[in-house]
């Protein structure tokens, strides 16, 4: 009973074949060749049968072949083209004709496959040591970035495994050859080590931050020179060279292949490097430092892209700003001079002399850029909007200062804040002798 319904398809199948011997669907390109009988990739073949239930073409061998045992050969549907009219197929098959032979062996264990072209794109399929690919076409796209910040050399391909899945793929850790110069099918070693690890495939393709980003996240409190500087950890599957880059470490690690260490686990084989993976978001990498000792640090897989937080605390930020610029944008003070606003962000200030060098350098020349990079303590919210830095464009002096500031209808309270009194870019603490000023809005009349 259990073989009926597979019986039943054969006998179909042979059935259809017989009764279209002298008819056919059209005309595909071969886009893998086969060896028995010889017939190459870019080959057009005429296309009797096609069967979704067998994932199969029912294709005629050409005319040089018909001698062959084979007249009509079974093919899996990902392996042909189909293109329709005869006519359409061979101009598809001249299209295709400068890769229609070239192959590629994969020298990188993990080296992924990609949706598109692009490093941060998604990956598809992660090839083994030694398989071999089929090359279908060179596409444009962003080169991955090398261990030293450069561009690597090579192209992006679009290629087709042999169990049919497309996708594009970097030519780094590729070497390409023709089919008449060595074998297209994948070594031993790549055979014996195809065992799947979704675990694995599920670290490869996500992106590894710092876990001071997940820390920014979860406090509010984005530091967009620190976003910018894009610490993370990196596998390296395209180059063989994991990375580590953090404020206080960087490190580089080449290696062979990750191989399981036992659950959720892994070696880099070739360094000491290892990953674990804690939970779904958290990852430790641990390695030995110059000294020996284990080294252990985290990384997690943040909920949004780090482009996509820039960009939302770039947006914060001109708001806040546009919130006092709109309540001037000129405040005046009899004490401590004039400050005038532009919505760019730029400001003029004069008649601050009385600041000088308390809190403004005397080689400033009362010109700069405020940059609302600053959050307050939430001890300070009563008392105050938020903070900025006010940064004096004299290259000479190179002087910023520190402001918490208030708005209320009349104008701006300003209170300068010593350097120690900022952790990162929250502003903790407060002047014990704090200076404070007050500018009245100017009311145009």
């Amino acid at each position: 009973m259990n073989n009926y319904p597979r019986l039943t398809i054969l006998l179909a199948l042979a059935f259809s074949l017989l009764l279209s011997s002298c008819s056919r669907l059209g005309y595909g390109v071969l886009l893998w060749s086969i060896d028995d009988p010889p017939i190459d990739s870019g080959t057009v073949l005429p296309v009797y049968i096609r069967s979704n239930i067998e994932k199969i073409w029912v294709v005629g061998v050409p005319e040089a072949l018909k001698s062959h045992k084979d007249y009509k050969k079974e093919i899996p549907l990902t392996q042909l083209e189909f293109i329709g009219s005869k006519q359409k197929a061979e101009k598809r098959a001249e299209e295709f004709s400068q890769y229609a032979l070239t192959y590629a062996e994969n020298l990188q264990d993990g080296l992924p496959i990609r949706d598109n072209t692009d490093n941060n794109s998604r990956r598809v399929y992660r090839l083994r040591l030694g398989e071999i690919i089929k090359i279908l076409n060179v596409a444009k796209g962003n080169p991955p970035i090398s261990t030293t910040g450069d561009p690597l050399p090579g192209d992006w391909y679009r290629v087709l495994t042999n169990d049919g899945t497309i996708g594009y793929c970097f030519s780094y850790r590729l070497k390409l050859f023709d089919q008449r110069e060595g074998s297209v099918q994948s070594s031993p070693s790549a055979q014996r080590d195809s065992t799947p690890d979704p675990e694995l495939d599920s670290v490869l393709a996500r992106t590894w931050s710092a876990e001071i980003y997940s820390h920014m996240i979860n406090t509010k409190r984005l530091n967009i020179q620190s976003l910018e500087k894009q610490y993370r950890f990196d596998p390296g599957q395209e180059t063989g060279t994991a990375r580590i880059i953090l404020p206080e470490i960087e490190r580089q690690f080449n290696y062979q292949r990750i191989i399981s260490e036992g659950e959720r686990a892994w070696r880099f084989e070739g360094s000491d490097l290892q990953m674990v993976m804690r939970s779904y978001t958290t990852l430790a990498v641990q390695f030995s430092d110059n000294s020996g000792a284990r080294q252990t640090y985290l990384f997690v897989n943040l909920p949004s892209k780090i482009e996509d937080l820039i960009l939302e605390e770039t947006a914060r930020r001109e708001s806040q700003f546009m919130t006092i610029y709109e309540q001037g944008p000129v405040f005046s003070s009899n004490n401590y001079g004039t400050i005038t606003l532009l919505q760019t962000g730029d400001f003029t200030w004069t008649g601050y002399d009385l600041l000088v060098p308390q809190v403004i350098s005397a080689d400033t020349k009362g010109a700069g850029r405020i940059n609302m990079d600053l959050y307050i303590s939430p001890s300070y919210e009563e008392r105050f909007n938020g903070a900025f830095s006010m940064m004096f464009s004299d290259i000479r002096s190179n002087n910023t200062v520190y402001f918490l500031y208030a708005l209320d209808n009349q104008g701006l309270r300003l209170e300068a804040v010593p350097e120690f009194g900022i952790e990162d870019v929250t502003v903790m603490r407060r002047s014990l002798s704090p200076v404070v000023l007050y500018f009245f809005r100017d009311t145009p009349f």
